[in-house]
């Protein structure tokens, strides 16, 4: 498992008019905190495309505890629990960052396709080394006792 968090402050132009932010924005809350992850793994999205590997969604769950409003600060944690195959899944969970209370979590997998084909391919190897070397630091900074050679990789 590897978790990634990123600070977003709510603009006005993504609330409605009860001052919530507009339910279809948590999507882009997102992409924001998977694109952050990836770069905290090693790799752009731009980057992952110039060596051949597209990510396109296949599927978004949502569920909604509270409303976020204009210029609360939201904290983004996005999660990858499994090492990937074909697809990726990563999981969310949103929380204003000044009172810590869930406003709502969220799930969205992405399938591994080739740039050329648009074929399904498995992760791509080199992919699949940054991930297990981040899980691996991670563990190490959370236990420094942790056996890095207990990971799964399947």
């Amino acid at each position: 498992m590897y978790s990634s968090n990123i600070k977003i402050r709510v603009r006005y132009a993504e609330t409605d008019k009860m001052g919530f932010v507009y339910y279809g924005n948590y999507a882009t809350y997102y992409e924001v905190g998977r694109a952050e992850l990836m770069r905290e793994l090693g790799i752009t999205y731009k980057e992952m495309e110039e060596k051949g590997c597209l990510m396109p969604m296949l599927e978004m769950s949502v569920k909604y505890y509270k409303p976020a409003r204009y210029d609360d600060v939201l904290n983004v944690i996005t999660t990858v629990k499994n090492i990937p195959q074909t697809r990726m899944h990563f999981s969310y969970e949103i929380y204003n960052d000044e009172t810590n209370e869930l406003i709502n979590i969220g799930e969205t997998s992405l399938t591994f396709i080739n740039a050329t084909t648009y074929k399904p391919m498995k992760a791509p190897e080199w992919f699949l080394e940054l991930i297990n070397n981040k899980i691996k630091q991670q563990q190490l900074k959370l236990n420094p006792s942790f056996n890095t050679n207990t990971i799964n990789t399947k």
